[in-house]
């Protein structure tokens, strides 16, 4: 009975190397997990990732300007479609899930067929998105401000130094395509 008072005792008063030890172990799973997690978010916005659901998307974007082009500069997936804001980015992955869950357990998206079937419907949901933070992920690359409206087309001037200018519009608002296929544009707004 002796050992078990004596144990107890120890427990209820560590010493400073103990609560030292518990401290470094607790910094050092901290730095695991978030090195872990960091590792997870990465690997999921790789081409090879995203091409395990939407193969067919995937195929589309390798024939356009942000695939390649005479700059170099190649866009992949998550340059659009996921945030470069931390915060904003977790929030999008969290929704992306749903995406996951539809594509793997429900089976709403696991054909080429029943994507193309829904593509009208999660393209406007990704056009919303876009309208709501302004085109954000376009702007991460192209700047309003660096334009050169001289290498430009006339209406595109006008819409850029105007309604884009203005923020009436944002990029999504005209450029719905510029990287896919587009699905079914009837019923959408400015078809």
């Amino acid at each position: 009975m002796n050992i078990i008072k004596a144990f107890w005792k120890r427990l209820r008063s560590p010493s400073k190397v103990a609560v030292g030890v518990v401290l470094l172990m607790g910094f050092m799973g901290g730095l695991l997990f978030w090195g872990a997690f960091n590792t997870g978010m990465e690997a999921t916005n790789t081409e090879e990732f995203c091409s395990g659901c939407h193969a067919p998307i995937v195929k589309e974007i390798r024939e356009t300007v942000h695939f390649s082009n005479r700059s170099g500069v190649r866009a992949i997936c998550s340059d659009c479609h996921v945030p470069h804001n931390w915060t904003d980015k977790i929030v999008r992955k969290v929704q992306a899930s749903k995406e996951l869950f539809a594509h793997y357990v429900t089976k709403t998206i696991d054909t080429e067929e029943k994507f193309k079937e829904r593509r009208g419907h999660l393209a406007e949901r990704e056009w919303h998105r876009m309208k709501e933070n302004n085109s954000q992920e376009c702007r991460n690359c192209h700047n309003f401000e660096y334009m050169d409206f001289s290498e430009q087309g006339p209406r595109s001037v006008k819409q850029h130094s105007t309604a884009l200018a203005s923020g009436d519009k944002t990029c999504v608002d005209c450029h719905k395509g510029i990287a896919h296929k587009l699905p079914d544009m009837q019923g959408v707004e400015g078809w």
